[in-house]
């Protein structure tokens, strides 16, 4: 026998059903949007609808949400991925909803053109990879801006790759430059990143400019330098006016450096350092005249004759046959690398960079030997002019 009290309990769950809304069963891999009621030893439960309660394991959550940011009441957009019947709730991710949205904003930014940043995670050989919630995105070499680029001597994959690893975590100002609707073949361009600003560069450049910019790499035949999303190269005779050897003596990567624009042809930019200094031939031509003694240091000695060390990186030759009066058999034998000497100017030509020495013009003629006669010839003064060959320093005694 029903009471009249428990007729009333039944009509009013009657009405509560009639009014309540209508379960909707989530589909698999639909994204749907719900509210944080939990986090839990980097879990996430999520309320959905008021009507199920989904589960965001650690793995699902992804790489670019810091859970710290995270905080109950807030509404995320997740994609199920099933539900666990034993334990009556959703299992549902995080990052492949955001997935679909990177995908998304990648296609929107492809059509604008519009320039994003990124941080690459990792490096190959081929260049930087930025993986974003499980989407690989990639920045390849020949993409990469100058001040990036590895320049590295004679291209030596393991070099490349240290270079390379040295950029991850840095940011990237990119252009999306290819994007499929899978995911799988996202390309960025930093170049395309900065080809407004480069173009506008080039345009107001020209020859004989000075401009401050920084050393983005440095080989055997020169120094590049970067500047308003240029590059130029400084090749190694504009480097000093002296012999330079080895370019990494005279700067380092990451040194700012001031050039003078020295040649433009296309997007081929020519650069000197040593133009923004005064020729020392000009200097040594105010400082000396022919026939006056000279002061230095030997810097080298060479099967042909020695070399001092004058003003401005300038080498002074005293030829073979200028060392004494006598036969010279072995230069070692009557200098040292380092011996301070004096010698007399005996042909000096700033114009072609000329300037041979004496030792025996300062020493008097031994008693009995016939004085020479012979005066400075044309094959002296090319001996002079042009620096010994490698393989003639590779066999000088410095010690």
């Amino acid at each position: 026998m029903t009471t009249k009290t428990d007729d009333k309990d039944v009509s009013l769950f009657q009405e509560l059903f009639e009014k309540s809304p209508e379960i909707e069963y989530p589909k698999m891999n639909e994204v749907i949007t719900g509210e944080i009621i939990k986090i839990e030893k980097k879990n996430i439960l999520v309320n959905v609808n008021n009507q199920f309660t989904g589960l965001v394991v650690n793995k699902e959550i992804g790489n670019t949400i810091d859970l710290a940011t995270l905080e109950w009441g807030q509404k995320i957009d997740v994609m199920v991925l099933g539900d666990s019947v034993e334990k009556w709730f959703l299992i549902l991710s995080l990052k492949r909803a955001n997935q679909i949205k990177n995908l998304s904003n990648l296609w929107a930014q492809f059509d604008s053109g519009e320039v994003i940043t990124v941080k690459p995670t990792e490096a190959n050989k081929w260049g930087l990879l930025v993986d974003l919630d499980g989407l690989k995105w990639f920045i390849p070499v020949s993409q990469l801006t100058p001040v990036h680029y590895p320049r590295v001597e004679g291209a030596e994959p393991a070099k490349i790759l240290e270079h390379l690893e040295g950029l991850v975590g840095k940011p990237f100002q990119v252009k999306v430059i290819n994007v499929d609707d899978n995911g799988k073949k996202i390309i960025f361009s930093e170049k395309a990143g900065i080809q407004e600003q480069r173009d506008a560069s080039l345009e107001k450049l020209k020859e004989g400019d000075i401009v401050e910019g920084m050393i983005s790499g440095i080989l055997t035949y020169g120094l590049f330098v970067t500047f308003d999303g240029l590059e130029g190269l400084v090749h190694v005779s504009e480097i000093d006016w002296g012999h330079v050897n080895d370019p990494s003596k005279f700067a380092k990567v990451g040194q700012k450096v001031k050039v003078k624009v020295i040649g433009l042809e296309k997007d081929k930019i020519s650069l000197s350092i040593k133009r923004l200094k005064e020729n020392p031939w000009d200097i040594l031509s105010r400082k000396y005249k022919l026939n006056d003694t000279i002061d230095a240091p030997i810097s080298r000695i060479s099967r042909f004759g020695a070399f001092i060390e004058l003003d401005g990186g300038i080498q002074g030759l005293i030829h073979l046959s200028e060392i004494s009066h006598g036969v010279v058999k072995d230069i070692r034998d009557h200098l040292k690398v380092g011996e301070q000497v004096q010698a007399k100017i005996i042909n000096f030509d700033p114009k072609v960079k000329r300037i041979g020495l004496s030792l025996k013009a300062l020493q008097p003629v031994p008693e009995g030997m016939e004085v020479a006669t012979e005066e400075w010839s044309e094959e002296k003064a090319e001996t002079a002019k042009k620096a010994p060959a490698k393989k003639e320093e590779a066999s000088v005694d410095e010690a």
